[in-house]
C-alpha cells in the first residue's frame, strides 16, 4: 500500500496508542461482534495503514512480516469504560513461506432462489494433494462476504477450533446460508488460521436466479412483440 508522505512510517509497534492487537488464536473470541471485522490483505515488506473508525486517525506501518499477522481492534471511551469500536484481520502474504496445508472452496459458483439456502464448503488439503489432512490440534475457520460496492470482505461466521468424534481425522467445514434477497449474493469465503498461518480458499460466487429470471422474462417479452409487429405488417393489405 501507499503511504502518506505527510506522515512517517513506523514499525508495526511503534505507534499502537488506539489499537489493541490480538493473535489469530484470538480471532475466535470476535464471533459475537463479526461484522465490525473487515479483512486486509498486503504482502510481505509492504506498507500498510489501518483507520481507527473512532477518529480520523490513520496508522502508517512500514515494512510488515508474517509476525504482524493478527486482528487489530480499535478501542474508544472513557477512563472507567472502555469500547471496541471495530477491528481489521490484517493478513500477510509470504511468497518465500512454505506452505504445508492449501485449502479448497466449493462450489465455484452457485445460483440461489431466494429464500433458498446455498451450502458452501471449505477444504483443509495436504501439499501438493488433493486429500484431506488430520485437522491440526488448533485452528479456526472464519467465513467472509464480499459483496458488490464493499472494499473489504466482512466476517460473517466464525466457527470453533476442532471437530468432535472420528470427524476430527478430515478437515471439511460447512455453511449452509439463506439467500433472502439479492443483497446476500456476493462471493463468500473461507479462511483457516492454523499453525501460525491464515489460509484462504478461492470463494464460492452466490447469485440469485432472480436476477436472471427477470433477465429471461425481458427477452421473452420483446420477441412476443416482435412477433406481434411482424404478423400484423404481413397482414396489412399491400398497395
Amino acid at each position: 500500500m501507499s503511504r502518506s508522505t505527510e506522515r512517517p512510517c513506523t514499525t508495526m509497534f511503534g505507534e499502537l496508542a488506539a489499537l489493541i492487537i490480538f493473535g489469530t488464536k484470538a480471532l475466535i473470541l470476535t464471533a459475537e461482534v463479526p461484522q465490525l471485522i473487515s479483512l486486509t490483505e498486503v504482502e510481505r515488506g509492504n506498507n500498510v495503514s489501518l483507520k481507527c473508525p473512532a477518529s480520523e486517525n490513520r496508522y502508517f506501518y512500514c515494512n510488515v512480516s508474517k509476525e504482524d499477522e493478527a486482528t487489530y481492534f480499535c478501542q474508544t471511551g472513557s477512563t472507567f469504560q472502555q469500547t471496541f469500536v471495530g477491528g481489521t484481520l490484517l493478513a500477510v502474504n509470504d511468497q518465500d513461506q512454505q506452505k504445508h496445508y492449501s485449502v479448497k472452496q466449493s462450489p465455484e459458483t452457485a445460483s440461489v432462489r431466494p429464500g433458498a439456502s446455498v451450502i458452501l464448503q471449505c477444504s483443509l488439503l495436504s501439499e501438493h494433494k488433493e486429500n484431506l489432512v488430520q485437522c491440526p490440534g488448533e485452528h479456526s475457520v472464519h467465513w467472509f462476504r464480499a459483496g458488490s460496492g464493499r472494499s473489504h470482505p466482512g466476517i460473517i461466521y466464525t466457527q470453533s477450533s476442532r471437530r468432535d468424534g472420528q470427524e476430527e481425522k478430515s478437515c471439511v467445514y460447512s455453511l449452509s446460508k439463506t439467500i433472502h434477497n439479492s443483497s446476500d449474493a456476493g462471493t463468500y469465503y473461507c479462511a483457516v488460521v492454523t499453525c501460525g498461518e491464515i489460509l484462504f480458499g478461492g470463494g464460492t460466487k452466490v447469485q440469485t436466479t432472480q436476477e436472471q429470471n427477470l433477465l429471461v422474462i425481458a427477452l421473452g417479452v420483446l420477441l412476443a412483440l416482435c412477433v406481434i409487429v411482424i404478423a400484423v405488417l404481413v397482414s396489412l393489405p399491400r398497395s
